[in-house]
């Protein structure tokens, strides 16, 4: 049920004909009530095009991912090991490092692969090594190998089939991890994630889960053999539902790693974290998009259940290689109109939500969450704005990345929030955001600074009233008696460049003063400008309306 308005607030607030009435929100921060470690969760990224790190747009994008966190970026990319001649196209890449000679012997190419790795490097972030998918010489269904995408029902590629030889499949492994550890030296790559594979539960992998288990243990092996520091997990599959497949098959592999002797050893499994997707699924409901963020929630819950099975296991890292509102990266807008929500702010105030969603399911479930992996990451040579799921576009950055930068800006423990327009997380996980907008916030607290992050959030892409909020903000130290605060948002004025854009008229071809001011309307934007606040008894109290979608992040330091 909607809150009410007193007859007070509504003359307060104001009103003319056709306005949204501002709906008053109390959100209360306890700075000295701490409920856990901020885990940077928000500080992974992973795209299908991998050739696409090496692109001038693509390699700028990398820094920004850099630049926007203190902690290491990680970068999970597809195609690593896949044959071809390294050129990108939507859902596809390629490296061509394994081929074999006229007599079948193996020949490994690292050009294509040094040039990604080199650009990982370049831009100091971490890469999430994913083991897939399988070169053409090795794949025991190798033709065709590759079709482009879209694909039509019934397609299937020869790189997603199991290896003709399992033993070979272990030594390209070996060879690769081997030589990451004399390019970039053991103590770099013992600090990356090895994921084994990708989604192995559907279209990626078309061999049984006793094939995959296998996989997985001549691939594992290899990576330990070359690194014994490494860390090695898997199995990457899509978001599980109770008694569903993909929990099946989830549950299935950690049976398999908790009891089984490895095939390619005859010892025990490696197995350094685990690793599964959560997705939503928006639609279009008469004529508008509706988020499906209970979805990718819900999914979240089943496979922290499912690990709570294993106890042996339930400490080990878990790692969301994909979380994220839908499946397609490379379906725009423009062909799917239900990945509408991607230029604008319902992206990055989902996003928020989701975070806050999967902190409370970790803390419930008591497992280790280290990732909330954002499957996006830019499309070069695509129409501005055209809708895929992406950080930026033609190198102007998209709303959503704000987000990240803003996640980026929040450190050390996670305390108390209150907040009466807060729709609970269990009502959030059976039916979405669908009645009253979600107005809540996440909070942290460090030794000189604390952040408080804030939403007014809807499942429906459709005009609605802004927040009111009055925010309290409780407890900093004794000594402190004055704060500096910085208020950043993203809303339809801030931070948001497809606003600027389709005020220039949705130019294709902007002019040179055009880009610049997309690129500076791209930024993490203040509401206002920081200034100081007298603390009166510990406690600093703001007033302020957040819009529909938007997100503020108010933080403090002294």
């Amino acid at each position: 049920m909607r809150r009410s308005i007193s007859l007070f607030s509504f003359i307060l607030l104001g009103f003319s004909c056709g306005a949204q009435i501002q709906t008053a929100v109390q959100v209360s921060v306890d700075l000295s009530a701490s409920e856990g470690k901020f885990t940077p969760i928000y500080s992974w990224f992973g795209y299908d095009e991998s050739n696409y790190t090496t692109t001038k747009n693509g390699q700028a994008l990398l820094r920004e991912l850099h630049d926007l966190s203190p902690v290491p970026v990680n970068i999970r990319a597809h195609f690593l090991l896949a044959s071809g001649d390294g050129k990108p196209e939507l859902k596809w890449s390629s490296t061509n490092v394994y081929t074999e000679d006229a007599q079948g012997n193996p020949v490994y190419s690292w050009t294509i692969l040094d040039q990604i790795f080199d650009a990982y490097a370049a831009a100091h972030v971490r890469p999430m090594v994913e083991l897939g998918f399988m070169p053409k010489a090795l794949s025991s269904r190798a033709d065709p190998y590759h079709i482009p995408w879209p694909t039509k029902p019934g397609d299937v590629e020869g790189w997603s089939f199991p290896p003709k030889d399992y033993a070979r499949w272990g030594e390209l492994v070996y060879q690769v991890a081997a030589h990451m550890a004399q390019r970039y030296g053991t103590d770099v790559v013992s600090s990356w994630y090895w994921e084994v594979w990708n989604e192995p539960d559907i279209f990626y992998w078309h061999g049984t889960q006793e094939e995959y288990n296998k996989l997985y243990d001549f691939a594992a092996a290899g990576v330990k053999r070359a690194i014994p520091q490494a860390r090695v997990g898997g199995p990457a599959t899509t978001g599980p539902v109770p008694n569903g497949h993909s929990a099946q098959f989830l549950e299935a592999f950690l049976q398999h790693c908790a009891k089984d002797k490895s095939s390619a050893t005859g010892r025990a499994i490696p197995l350094d974290f685990i690793s599964f997707h959560v997705k939503g699924s928006p639609n279009i409901v008469v004529d508008h998009v509706q988020m499906g963020l209970n979805r990718e929630l819900d999914s979240a819950a089943t496979g922290f259940d499912i690990v709570r099975k294993f106890p042996q296991f339930e400490k080990l890292p878990i790692i969301l290689s994909e979380a994220d509102p839908e499946g397609c990266a490379a379906c725009s807008s423009r062909k799917y109109p239900h990945n509408a929500y991607r230029n604008g702010t319902l992206y990055p105030s989902y996003t928020a939500v989701a975070m806050k969603g999967l902190f409370a399911l970790q803390d419930r479930y008591q497992v280790n969450l280290i990732s909330m992996l954002t499957w996006a990451f830019e499309f070069e040579d695509q129409p501005y704005f055209d809708g895929f799921r992406a950080l930026s576009t033609n190198g102007v950055d998209k709303p959503v990345i704000n987000f990240f930068r803003m996640a980026g800006l929040m450190t050390g423990s996670r305390v108390r929030v209150e907040s009466n327009g807060a729709v609970p997380l269990d009502d959030i996980i059976k039916g979405g955001v669908r009645q009253q907008d979600d107005v809540d916030a996440l909070a942290t607290a460090a030794d000189h600074e604390a952040a408080v992050m804030l939403w007014n959030y809807h499942d429906n892409d459709v005009p609605g009233p802004s927040a009111q909020i009055q925010l309290t903000v409780r407890d900093f130290p004794s000594a402190v008696h004055r704060v500096l605060m910085q208020h950043y948002r993203i809303d339809d004025t801030h931070s948001n460049a497809y606003t600027a854009w389709k005020q220039m008229g949705s130019p294709q071809n902007p002019a040179q003063e055009q880009y610049a001011q997309l690129q500076a309307s791209g930024a993490l934007q203040l509401e206002e400008s920081p200034r100081w606040v007298d603390l009166d008894s510990g406690t600093v109290k703001l007033n302020f309306a957040l819009p529909r979608q938007g997100v503020s992040l108010v933080r403090f330091s002294w």
